[in-house]
């Protein structure tokens, strides 16, 4: 790879990384929002390489024909009459390693220029239905606070989780609740899931949550949505037979929440 290809490679890197933290949302597909100010550094260094590369280079004085194998004599150095001097055999002689890096190494410019072009969208259903869902923490003791009178009551898809399976003084009972989060298909069985996917670090770690939804129809495939509903009875309250599942009232598409990649409640909710 020429020294101007590495130049541009760590420019266009650097340039994607701050085109994507500092003036979009984008990088929130990749990782979670804390990480931006490490992302905004490593744009600035990339960049900051490239362009020390760039002025090395200028810099550098170009290389004399003598140091082509050229002896200055008029004689060929690196040239023993058979091509055998340089041990590449094609009679040239030059005394050069023209094998450099593999061709595959151009490849390297498609993720670089994909964070200037194209940003790939969230993850979200595909991913949720392939992925092993995220293991519910077991709340120890009498861990769970009462439930405020609210209705319909805004829940998590965790906290909604553990209250069906874990919560023995069975507080959601007849409770209607409010959930948001994106449609996922089910397999067979009846219902759709609502779904969040959470991340601990970046993309590669996700890991979702479900509830299943009976009663109402399924929207579009990761459509965000919220959802009102009840417990859809079925196992024991309390125990990890119930089912993690809700009988729905009411659907209605929203836009996608900024905390999108939390099992939070909506900022603003």
């Amino acid at each position: 790879m020429r020294r101007f290809a590495q130049v541009a490679l760590l420019v266009l890197s650097g340039v994607g990384l701050l085109r994507a933290a500092l003036f979009s949302e984008a990088y929130l597909r990749y990782v979670k929002e804390g990480m931006r100010p490490l992302l905004i550094a490593s744009g600035v260094l990339l960049v900051l390489l490239g362009a020390a590369e760039a002025w090395s280079a200028r810099r550098r004085p170009a290389e004399r024909p003598a140091e082509d194998g050229d002896g200055g004599d008029g004689s060929d150095v690196g040239d023993v009459g058979d091509g055998s001097g340089d041990g590449s055999g094609d009679g040239h002689g030059h005394g050069h390693d023209h094998a450099g890096v593999p061709r595959v190494a151009w490849l390297l410019f498609l993720p670089a220029l994909s964070l200037l072009f194209y940003a790939p969208p969230a993850l979200g259903s595909y991913t949720a239905s392939r992925e092993a869902p995220k293991a519910v923490a077991v709340v120890a003791g009498d861990g769970f606070d009462p439930l405020p009178a609210t209705s319909p009551l805004p829940i998590t898809l965790t906290d909604f989780t553990q209250r069906v399976q874990q919560d023995q003084g069975r507080a959601i009972e007849g409770r209607t609740v409010r959930m948001t989060g994106f449609v996922t298909p089910a397999d067979g069985g009846g219902g759709w899931y609502l779904t969040r996917i959470m991340l601990s670090c970046c993309a590669a770690d996700a890991q979702s949550v479900k509830v299943r939804v009976y009663g109402v129809a399924a929207p579009e495939a990761d459509t965000w949505v919220t959802v009102t509903g009840t417990w859809h009875a079925q196992g024991t309250l309390g125990t990890s037979s119930a089912a993690v599942a809700l009988d729905g009232r009411t659907v209605a598409e929203v836009e996608r929440p900024v905390n999108g990649y939390t099992d939070a409640l909506p900022l603003g909710s």
